[in-house]
């Protein structure tokens, strides 16, 4: 049974937040187990969300859960020990709906660093909004 990785030992960046109203749309909210409460990156495209963790840890699978309309497309997970030279690892389509979305990667990977890459948004100015990211090992 995958385990999830907790953001006790991890940080988080984005490509950007919305007005850069951080208080109210910044990346935190993505890992506070709050359905009231989002990432909400600002317009243009590629998006993405980058973890880094303390020590290189194993992924397996991560869930994410997206407003409707503001899903990502054409997405990929890149990942490697060092945030200046990430691997490509393995494209992913979410479906454009509000429902957390399940994704097993076809072999696990071993790093410190993951990158998440919106390249396209199903909004119209390239939005992404993002409710719940979880990661398991």
């Amino acid at each position: 049974m995958p385990t999830r990785l907790t953001e006790n030992n991890f940080e988080c960046r984005v490509s950007s937040v919305l007005n850069r109203n951080v208080q109210s749309y910044g990346k935190m909210y993505m890992f506070d187990n709050c359905s009231e409460t989002c990432w909400n990156s600002d317009a243009g495209s590629p998006q993405w969300v980058l973890v880094t963790f303390e020590e290189e840890c194993g992924l397996s699978s991560f869930e994410v859960e997206f407003q409707g309309g503001f899903a990502g497309k054409n997405c990929r997970i890149e990942a490697g020990n060092d945030k200046k030279e990430l691997a490509f690892v393995e494209t992913f389509y979410p479906e454009d709906k509000n429902k957390p979305q399940r994704f097993d990667l076809k072999n696990r990977i071993r790093a410190k660093v993951f990158k998440f890459v919106f390249d396209e948004s199903y909004d119209f100015f390239g939005r992404i909004i993002i409710y719940d990211l979880s990661l398991y090992s």
